[in-house]
């Protein structure tokens, strides 16, 4: 027994509806002599087209971007590994104008300066110690320098020669407690002592009160000291204050003694201090 469906003639209507549309847009024409039928054909596919085109478009980009963005980053890389060769060579090149211009520096100051024997000499190392005002150079006794010897640049006053190896030099630097200069007010010529402080600055000893001192004013070589020349920079003034029983006068050296590279040997053996006469009041020769 065939049970009846209520939808079955609901479909077959709807089946015959759609076939006399199917014919009729056959049948009608629009403009153009175009049928209805590729009116709607049309209508229902060109939007699908549309969002077909665009996926594809878009797809499309973002692969392109993707693959772009790969070669940008590819030419970053590439750009900044040469930025930074440059950067490189812009620095040895600062390097050597430095160097150039020290030794020029140097060269200037021995042409300026003929009277006196000068040996140039490279830092080689300094003491790790911060306490330790020593530093080392290349030049040694092969060389003709001995103890006792002034080390200077064209800015100033550097040290004195501590010990001597065959090839190298031990060089106490200016800064160093245990160091003096015969030094005397470029101004006055009032004569004192400039001493180290261990720091980075010096201080002017035996100064009478007295004395009119500026600050800012220059502080020389007085060449008593038997080691270093007369006239050669030794610092400027920082600070001067009335003391006991001498002023205090602090002085900053003229050296960069923090960035030593390249030095001058004085070859000049410091001479003995004169005999002292405190064994003979008289003055005379004992007789």
């Amino acid at each position: 027994m065939t049970v009846f469906s209520p939808r079955r003639p609901l479909l077959l209507f709807a089946a015959v509806v759609a076939s006399q549309l199917l014919l009729l847009a056959f049948q009608i024409r629009r403009n153009h002599d175009i049928r209805l039928v590729q009116v709607w054909t049309a209508e229902v596919f060109t939007p699908i087209d549309r969002a077909g085109t665009t996926s594809i478009d878009w797809i499309g980009a973002v692969w392109n971007g993707y693959i772009g963005l790969q070669h940008d980053r590819a030419d970053n890389r590439r750009l900044q590994a040469e930025v930074d060769q440059l950067r490189l060579q812009v620095d040895q090149l600062r390097g050597r104008a430095a160097e150039a211009s020290r030794l020029a520096a140097l060269l200037s100051f021995r042409q300026s300066n003929p009277e006196l024997p000068l040996l140039a000499a490279r830092v080689i190392s300094a003491s790790p110690a911060p306490a330790n005002k020593i530093l080392y150079i290349d030049r040694g006794q092969r060389d003709g320098v001995g103890k006792n010897m002034a080390v200077i640049t064209p800015d100033g006053v550097v040290g004195k020669i501590l010990e001597v190896f065959p090839s190298s030099s031990e060089v106490l630097l200016v800064t160093d407690r245990e160091s003096g200069v015969g030094a005397l007010l470029a101004g006055s010529r009032a004569e004192g002592v400039v001493k180290g402080t261990d720091g980075p600055d010096l201080r002017m000893d035996y100064v009478e009160n007295e004395e009119k001192v500026i600050n800012g004013e220059a502080v020389l070589t007085s060449g008593l000291d038997q080691i270093f020349p007369k006239d050669l920079p030794v610092g400027i003034v920082l600070t001067a204050h009335p003391g006991i029983p001498f002023r205090s006068i602090e002085v900053r050296p003229a050296a960069k003694l923090d960035r030593l590279e390249d030095v001058l040997v004085i070859l000049l053996h410091p001479k003995p201090p004169p005999p002292s006469t405190a064994a003979d009041p008289s003055g005379g020769s004992g007789r």
